[in-house]
């Protein structure tokens, strides 16, 4: 097992408190679920979201997940002039057994055309 990371990304539809909240939550199990990552895996997760999400912290939902013993931290993305609006992105650390090329990173959503080079 080696320490490896994981990246990922969703667009929400609207700031709401339940759409950053199920986004987040789908986002986090997806990137976990493709890698068959376990919970006690996880060293830590850090979450960014867009300056016009502002409704709820990404890391207050992903607590839903029972990931409440993970470190967990929520940031604001940069504001880039012409970038994507209302998107959550994801940096997950953890141990796994693949190798870098093995991994799945996971962009959802609008956020799909931020990583088009990866397979879906």
């Amino acid at each position: 097992m080696r320490l490896q990371a994981l990246r990922g990304a969703i667009t929400c539809d609207a700031n709401t408190q339940d759409e950053i909240g199920e986004k987040t939550r789908q986002l986090v199990s997806e990137v976990l679920a493709r890698n068959e990552i376990e919970h006690d895996d996880l060293v830590s997760i850090i979450f960014t979201a867009t300056e016009d999400l502002t409704a709820q912290f990404p890391a207050t939902a992903a607590r839903a997940l029972g990931l409440g013993d993970v470190a967990l931290l929520s940031a604001r993305e940069l504001s880039v002039e012409g970038a994507l609006p209302r998107v959550v992105r994801v940096l997950v650390h953890c141990y796994t057994s693949r190798t870098r090329d093995e991994l799945h990173h996971v962009y959802l959503g609008g956020a799909r055309s931020l990583r088009d080079d990866l397979p879906e």
